[in-house]
C-alpha cells in the first residue's frame, strides 16, 4: 500500500502509462485479483463515448475506438482489430502494453489467453476483476461462464475509478432540446404506444433501455453530449403506466421541462435508475447485448427476466417516409459541400506552390459543411489520409501530428455530417496529380466494381447482410487482395452514424435486410505506406421492379443509392470495365448533376458538369 499512495500522489495528467499499470497492480493486490479487464466501453454500450468513460485508452494510451486492456501481476495486453493494428502499433510503443491482433485466426480471445496464463505452471488463478458498468449483461455472462470451467471467479469491482482522479473529465450537462416530429416523421406518443404493446407482446411489465440512441429515438430528444451523437447521457425505464427519464437535472431547461411533461415522460436524477430498477415487480424485459450488467444485477430477484433484441432497435433501423426524405435532403446538402470542397482542392488549395498538411483540408471540408442548411456537426472524425496515412483504416489526424498534403499522388478522404434532415457518411478516393501507378488505378478499379455490384444487387425477401458480402469483394479476391473492416454498416437518421442490427460483412448477422434500413457500400484496398483507397456510399433497401421472372414486387429487394457525389474516373482502369457499370457510372452522374446543379452558383455547375460527363467504353 506505500506503494499505492506513493502513486496516487502524483500528478495523473502527467503519469505516464507504466505508472497507471503499477498504480492498477498495486490495487488488484489489494483486492486478491490475478487480473484485471479494462474494455473500451461506457454504461450505455455506445461506439463514441464521452470522454469521462475513456477507461481504456487512459490506461494505455491507446486513442483507437475499439480495445480492450487485461493487466496481470506481470503482462499488460491490448486487443484490437485490423483496424487499429497501425495505430496500436505506433501508439503502444515503450508502453510496456504488448498488442494482440484480435482479427488474426491464431489469436487467442481474451478469456482463452486469461485461462491460460493463469494455470500456467500449476498455479491456479482465481479472480479476475471488471467494472460491471462496462459490460453487457451478455458481455459479462461469457466471461463468467468461461472462466467458471477453468475454475476462475469473476468479481464486479471498479478499479479505474479511485485511480482516475486527477484530470478525468465530468459526465457532460449539455442541455437536451426536442427533435421536431417534421424531421421524426412520428410523435412521442406513436412510438410509446408500439412499444408498450411490444412489452404486452412478452408479457412484461417494465422495459430497461440504456442506450441512448434507443433512447433519443424513443423521446424525440437530442443533445450535445457525446461528440459526433446527437445524444443525451440518460436512461429509461418504460412500463405500461409510466415511461420515466433517469438524467441529470442540469440538462433540463424550461422548453425540455415543458416537452416532457407534455408527453408524459416522468424525470429523476440519472444516478437514481438503480434504486428505481431495485423497486421494479414482475416481469422485466432487457436487451443483454446493450444493458450493462450493473443494471441487470439490480433488477430483484423476485422478478422474472427476459433478454431480448431491443424492440426499438429493430424498429429505429428501418426508417419511415419521412426520415428517407431527410436523408435525400442532407445528402444533397453533403454533395454541395464536397462538390466545392473537391473544387477548392484542385483550383486553389496547390496554387503558388503552396502545400497544405491534411489537418487544413479536414478544416476547410468542416467550413464548407458548416454552410448547409441544418448542419449541426460532423457525423464522425473525418479521415483525411494522405498517401500512406490512407491505409490506415481509422487513421486520425491531429493539428499537430498530420502529413503535409502536396498536389500528387493519392488521398482518402472519409467524412459526414450531421444534419437536422439526416446522417451522411461518404468516402471519395481522389488523384492529386502526377503519373498514376498502374497499380494505383488497378486497386481503384476492384473497389468501384465491389461498390457498384452490391449497389446493384437483387436480392430476395429474408437476404442477410452476410450474404450480399462477397458481392463487394468478388473482384478483389480474384486479384488475391481483401480487407479486414466491414463492407457495409448501418446508418442512424439524425443519429449514431454506426448503428444495428443490419450490417453487410463476413459475420453472421440474423438480421434481414429489410425496406427502409439504410447501411454503407465501402469496399477498400489497403497497401501500407503507399495508399488507402475506399469508395463509400449509403444506399437504402427499397422493394425491386418486378421481371418476368418474379410473381410480385413483394418477393425482392433492392438498393437505392442515396449519396451524391462524382467519382475520380481518371483512376479506373476501362479494360477491366464492362458496360454495364460504365452505364451504371453515367447514370449515376446524370443524377448527380441532375440533383445537386440547382444548388451551386455558374462555376461551380461548370465543375461539377466536368466531374460528371460520361465516359465511354
Amino acid at each position: 500500500m506505500q506503494f499505492l499512495s506513493y502513486i496516487c500522489s502524483l500528478n495523473y495528467v502527467i503519469m505516464n502509462t507504466k505508472e497507471k499499470i503499477a498504480a492498477l497492480r498495486a490495487l488488484m493486490l489489494e483486492h486478491g485479483l490475478d487480473a484485471y479487464v479494462v474494455p473500451g466501453n461506457d454504461p450505455h454500450a455506445s461506439e463514441y463515448m464521452a470522454s469521462h468513460w475513456c477507461e481504456m485508452q487512459w490506461i494505455s494510451g491507446f486513442n483507437g475506438e475499439s480495445g480492450t486492456v487485461v493487466v496481470t501481476m506481470d503482462k499488460a495486453l491490448l486487443w484490437t482489430d485490423s483496424r487499429y493494428y497501425l495505430q496500436a502499433g505506433i501508439e503502444l510503443e515503450d508502453s510496456g502494453i504488448e498488442l494482440m491482433r484480435e482479427s488474426d485466426v491464431d489469436c487467442p480471445s481474451i478469456t482463452e489467453w486469461i485461462c491460460d496464463q493463469c494455470t500456467m505452471n500449476n498455479e491456479q488463478c482465481t479472480k479476475v476483476g471488471v467494472n460491471p458498468e462496462m459490460f453487457s449483461v451478455d458481455q459479462y455472462s461469457a466471461f463468467r461462464n468461461q472462466f467458471s470451467e477453468a475454475g476462475i471467479a469473476l468479481k464486479s469491482i471498479d478499479l479505474i475509478k479511485p485511480l482516475w482522479i486527477e484530470g478525468r473529465p465530468a459526465i457532460p450537462q449539455d442541455k437536451l432540446y426536442s427533435y421536431s416530429e417534421d424531421f421524426a416523421g412520428e410523435s412521442v406518443e406513436s412510438k410509446l404506444a408500439r412499444m408498450r404493446e411490444q412489452l404486452a407482446k412478452k408479457k412484461a411489465d417494465a422495459m430497461i433501455i440504456s442506450a441512448l440512441d434507443e433512447i433519443a429515438w424513443l423521446l424525440n430528444i437530442r443533445g450535445n453530449d457525446v461528440e459526433y451523437n446527437p445524444v443525451v447521457i440518460s436512461y429509461v425505464v418504460l412500463e405500461a403506466d409510466k415511461c420515466t427519464l433517469f438524467v441529470d437535472s442540469n440538462k433540463i431547461d424550461s422548453p425540455a421541462q415543458n416537452y416532457l411533461d407534455f408527453n408524459n415522460i416522468d424525470i429523476k436524477p440519472y444516478e437514481a435508475v438503480f434504486d428505481y430498477i431495485r423497486s421494479l415487480r414482475g416481469t422485466v424485459l432487457y436487451d443483454g447485448a446493450r444493458v450493462n450488467e450493473a443494471l441487470y444485477e439490480a433488477i430483484p430477484e423476485g422478478c422474472k427476466k427476459i433478454n431480448a433484441k431491443s424492440p426499438i432497435l429493430i424498429d429505429k433501423a428501418k426508417k419511415n417516409a419521412v426520415e428517407l426524405e431527410g436523408e435525400r435532403t442532407a445528402m444533397r446538402q453533403d454533395a454541395v459541400a464536397l462538390t466545392r470542397f473537391f473544387k477548392w482542392l484542385e483550383e486553389k488549395a496547390f496554387k503558388h506552390g503552396e502545400t497544405r498538411t491534411e489537418w487544413e483540408l479536414m478544416e476547410k471540408l468542416h467550413e464548407f459543411r458548416m454552410m448547409g442548411e441544418n448542419f449541426v456537426e460532423e457525423s464522425f472524425g473525418t479521415i483525411a489520409g494522405y498517401q500512406g496515412n490512407g491505409a490506415i483504416v481509422h487513421y486520425a489526424a491531429t493539428k499537430d501530428n498530420c502529413a503535409e498534403v502536396k498536389p500528387e499522388g493519392m488521398l482518402l478522404l472519409d467524412s459526414g455530417g450531421q444534419y437536422l434532415d439526416g446522417t451522411t457518411d461518404i468516402t471519395r478516393t481522389v488523384w492529386l496529380g502526377g503519373r498514376i501507378p498502374q497499380q494505383a488505378k488497378l486497386d481503384y478499379t476492384y473497389v468501384l466494381k465491389g461498390h457498384i455490384a452490391l449497389a446493384r444487387a437483387r436480392f430476395p425477401r429474408g437476404t442477410r447482410g452476410n450474404q450480399l458480402d462477397a458481392l463487394a469483394k468478388q473482384y478483389m479476391w480474384e486479384a488475391g487482395i481483401t480487407f479486414g473492416h466491414g463492407t457495409g454498416h448501418g446508418v442512424g437518421h439524425f443519429l449514431g452514424c454506426h448503428e444495428g442490427p443490419q450490417n453487410v460483412r463476413t459475420d453472421n448477422n440474423p438480421t434481414a435486410l429489410e425496406v427502409g434500413h439504410i447501411i454503407s457500400d465501402e469496399p477498400g484496398i489497403y497497401r501500407t505506406d503507399k495508399w488507402g483507397i475506399r469508395t463509400e456510399n449509403l444506399i437504402t433497401v427499397i422493394p425491386a421492379k418486378a421481371t418476368k421472372a418474379t410473381t410480385t414486387e413483394d418477393e425482392w429487394l433492392a438498393f437505392e443509392t442515396l449519396t451524391l457525389c462524382f467519382y475520380d474516373t481518371q483512376l479506373i482502369e476501362m479494360s477491366l470495365m464492362t458496360e454495364d457499370e460504365i452505364d451504371w457510372i453515367n447514370a449515376y452522374h446524370v443524377r448527380v448533376y441532375k440533383e445537386v446543379s440547382p444548388l451551386l452558383n455558374d462555376d461551380e455547375k461548370s465543375y461539377l458538369a466536368y466531374k460528371c460527363q460520361a465516359i465511354e467504353y
